[in-house]
């Protein structure tokens, strides 16, 4: 979490986020309708524990959280520590370039070195040049405005090819949104870009994403002895948009396919769409 006010205010100013700003921006009937689906939810919870989630013993990024009890300060919520882990996991042990904008106290940075290993370098963004502080052989800092566009565009002349960003900078939506649109399309293929930190009901960083999520499922279908679609530039790009509490995790396909298809197996089939 980066610091543009005192910490504890600018955290709380994450919790309350203008919802007069924010309201509105879904405003289409089939979003009224999920949204008082979800407020009268009275769906079978999960068995539920005390507390906040706990994550999973055999994760590293926790156990180092854990451990972690001196030195840089690391501020995360408990449940992001299973997200990173499930989407991250692939790249331990790889050469692998990570960008995280937001470092604050530095202790993440460690946190990923640790968990990634030598192969990884880290790229951190910041508004704070304090934080050139903590460079070294694994960690490259840089100084800068993450709303700031061409910021950005000066970025991606010194950094490529980045497999992994992190998100966790200024949390407003105007910063979230510039920074995934300066950057996401130059990530190469098989790469995640995690955005954390976007709270309030109808918040607009969640539209932004939502419309993404819209056009993966975008169909073009020529019908024929089974459907087939062309995949647009989307979805040969994206592989999955995730949506969890707080935070929202994009992967990019490996290999980018050309076509979207449906076939049909087996012999007997009822009639009923003739």
């Amino acid at each position: 979490m980066s610091r543009s006010t005192h910490p504890i205010g600018r955290m709380m100013r994450f919790f309350h986020s203008d919802e007069q700003a924010n309201r509105g921006m879904m405003d289409s009937p089939d979003y009224a309708r999920g949204l008082a689906f979800g407020e009268k939810w009275a769906g079978t919870p999960a068995a539920t524990e005390e507390g906040s989630p706990v994550p999973e013993e055999s994760n590293p990024l926790w156990k180092y959280f854990c451990e972690h009890t001196e030195g840089p300060g690391i501020w995360k919520w408990t449940h992001y520590f299973d997200i990173y882990h499930r989407h991250l996991a692939r790249f331990r042990g790889q050469q692998a370039t990570l960008v995280e904008v937001g470092i604050y106290s530095g202790g993440s940075l460690g946190m990923w070195k640790s968990y990634f290993g030598s192969g990884v370098h880290i790229h951190g963004v910041d508004i704070e040049e304090a934080c050139k502080c903590y460079e070294d052989e694994q960690i490259t800092v840089h100084i800068g405005d993450q709303e700031d566009r061409a910021f950005w565009a000066d970025f991606r002349t010194k950094v490529e090819g980045a497999q992994i960003l992190i998100d966790d900078g200024g949390h407003t939506p105007d910063q979230q949104m510039v920074t995934l649109e300066e950057m996401l399309p130059s990530m190469p293929p098989g790469s995640v870009y995690v955005c954390e930190d976007i709270h309030g009901v109808s918040n607009r960083f969640t539209a932004f994403a939502s419309g993404l999520v819209t056009l993966l499922n975008a169909q073009n279908t020529v019908r024929g002895p089974i459907p087939v679609a062309t995949a647009t530039p989307i979805q040969q790009s994206l592989c999955s948009i995730h949506f969890y509490p707080y935070v929202v995790v994009i992967e990019k396909n490996a290999v980018a396919p050309s076509r979207l298809e449906a076939p049909k197996n087996g012999t007997e089939w009822q009639p009923f769409l003739g």
